[in-house]
């Protein structure tokens, strides 16, 4: 036994390490130093986080054909802007970046179109020979830290998604008889937007209300505010009476909202009631449970122009930014910024 014992286990010996060195030597010459080594996450190990995104370069500063001069309210200071930046801001301040990105291109006209209108036949004096402000009497803008501050760490995957629909629609404005239009827009209709004589003074053959029931979907489609008897009074300057109808002589505009009504013993118009009341929407009803006044609305804005959920159901839909301009904006074209440099050139 003595005897077979000693080469035996030699002979195991030799074959176990042929068996682990041999496939090492045919491997070793096929692997480089520079070769990735992936980690491989286990029980007892942290699973690789992702690649940090990083914001991208669109160079909205070269596709640019001219700077907007924004007077920062608050500031009290001037900040010269190139057009396509000073519009993917406006866009991030005015429309939720986790919109579809063919609703943002669609506020990118918007937008774009606001401010060429605007240096074309704007006479406003704005402090520092500013074109516009950065509030809603204009567009409401932010610059770079102001969105920082706002999005936190979802900063970079907004932002360049939102500049990625400025620059898909670079120089694209909206035009009605060959020139730029009052391109309006609001957060959420009623399921209608409105007609612009109905709501303001002026009649725009482009601006004319539209069917638009994405709006449905909307979390500010509805909303409700309470008021006691005291509290009308005093904001609508009127006297109420307990025993009758808090409005009267309702009348309506072709989207349903309120036209006209008559409170205590005035009338106002739809729009006065809501700005003076602060509602939502000039389309409301009004329910009196005991001393209380509760006005129901529906939808979020004056009602004119582009629904901006409107516009994102239409995307979810499978619409194009180019589908979503023409619905809201009767017969409008898109036409290039181009035409318009000299008349801007000249103001």
């Amino acid at each position: 036994m003595k005897a077979w014992k000693g080469p035996g286990l030699l002979l195991i010996g030799t074959l176990v390490l042929i068996i682990l060195v041999v496939p090492t030597l045919i491997v070793l010459p096929f692997i480089q130093p520079s070769d990735p080594i992936q980690e491989v996450a286990t029980e007892d190990s942290t699973t690789p986080t992702k690649p940090v995104e990083t914001l991208k370069d669109f160079n909205l500063d070269d596709l640019s054909s001219f700077s907007v001069n924004v007077y920062r309210t608050k500031a009290e200071q001037v900040e010269q802007v190139p057009l396509e930046l000073y519009v993917s801001r406006v866009v991030a301040s005015e429309m939720p970046a986790d919109f579809e990105l063919e609703a943002l291109k669609a506020q990118s006209l918007a937008a774009r179109t606001y401010i060429v209108q605007h240096l074309i036949k704007s006479e406003e004096d704005i402090p520092g020979n500013a074109h516009v402000t950065d509030t809603i009497q204009h567009q409401v803008y932010k610059n770079n830290d102001e969105l920082i501050k706002a999005w936190g760490p979802d900063y970079i995957w907004k932002m360049n998604k939102i500049k990625q629909a400025v620059a898909e629609t670079k120089g694209e404005i909206l035009t009605y008889d060959g020139s730029p239009i009052t391109a309006s827009f609001f957060s959420t209709s009623n399921g209608y937007t409105e007609n612009s004589e109905d709501y303001w003074e002026h009649e725009f053959p482009y601006l004319r209300s539209v069917e638009s029931p994405w709006d449905t979907d909307s979390p500010k489609y509805l909303d409700q505010k309470v008021f006691t008897m005291s509290e009308i009074e005093q904001k609508l300057g009127v006297q109420l009476k307990e025993d009758h109808p808090i409005i009267t002589n309702i009348t309506k505009t072709e989207s349903k909202r309120i036209n006209t009504a008559k409170v205590g013993d005035k009338t106002f118009t739809g729009r006065e009631i809501r700005e003076q009341l602060n509602l939502k929407s000039s389309d409301f009803t009004v329910q009196q449970k005991d001393q209380y006044i509760i006005f129901k609305t529906k939808g979020y804005g004056h009602g004119v122009g582009m629904s901006q959920y409107g516009a994102n159901g239409m995307a979810q839909e499978g619409k194009g930014y180019k589908d979503i301009v023409v619905h809201y904006y009767n017969d409008v074209a898109i036409t290039e910024i181009d035409t318009f440099l000299p008349q801007i050139a000249s103001r």
